[in-house]
């Protein structure tokens, strides 16, 4: 997957980001009296959801290298394309019995916790500190960008990619912080009807990726991994 479209996942995902992460923004605290306080504040809350997503793109990516020696590049895109549309053709219901599971509790009851802590702090580094932590909470749209940078199969493009995909969900996530008040439920509706259908059309793109037809940027040819070879030695 080219880097560049993890902004536009980014860009299109964060429509979802304003039902799950919205309420979040909404809570932030003013950190000061004046409104370039109040700016400076969301900028660093999105600032550290940025950081961790480039960070988890960097070990994913990591994580998609080692597949790559073993010449798992193509049958890993496929996989991503099907586990996408597999996603979105989910029951909303069984979804959310997944979001009601001991596991998902398990990872998200503690960094709440942390929230509520830390919104009564009021300080520019505790926003910082929210948005680390909002990066980790269990979002599907995060894992359709981890995803691609799994298949980015290289360390750094895994976190630029990340980055990207961040800086794709700052515009939608800092308005939404700002005023989001304003996004009402009709609104929300609408955009959720407009997502599976982007999600479709990225699972398409990550399956004809590793069908390997030779058409650029749409799915290049993969170049194969070279075995790993051992020296022999005779004593």
């Amino acid at each position: 997957m080219e880097v560049w479209t993890g902004f536009i996942v980014g860009l299109v995902g964060s429509f979802h980001c304003i039902g799950m992460c919205g309420p979040i923004a909404l809570a932030l605290p003013i950190t000061g009296e004046s409104n370039i306080k109040m700016i400076l504040g969301r900028i660093l809350y999105n600032l550290g959801r940025i950081i961790t997503y480039t960070v988890l793109g960097a070990l994913f990516g990591l994580f998609g290298s080692r597949l790559v020696l073993f010449g798992l590049q193509q049958d890993l895109s496929i996989l991503i394309g099907i586990l996408i549309f597999l996603y979105v053709i989910t029951p909303r219901r069984l979804k959310n019995k997944i979001s009601e599971s001991k596991i998902y509790k398990l990872i998200s009851s503690p960094i709440k916790t942390q929230f509520a802590r830390l919104l009564s702090k009021k300080s520019n580094s505790s926003l910082l500190t929210i948005g680390i932590l909002n990066g980790f909470l269990p979002c599907g749209f995060v894992y359709v960008g981890i995803a691609g940078a799994v298949s980015t199969v290289d360390f750094l493009s895994g976190a630029l990619y990340m980055a990207l995909f961040g800086l794709g969900t700052f515009p939608i996530m800092f308005a939404t912080s700002l005023f989001g008040k304003v996004i009402n439920l009709n609104m929300k509706r609408k955009i959720n009807k407009f997502i599976p259908v982007f999600a479709v059309i990225l699972a398409l793109l990550f399956i004809l990726r590793g069908l390997n037809l030779g058409i650029p940027y749409i799915s290049p040819k993969f170049s194969k991994a070279a075995p790993i070879q051992q020296d022999t030695q005779c004593h």
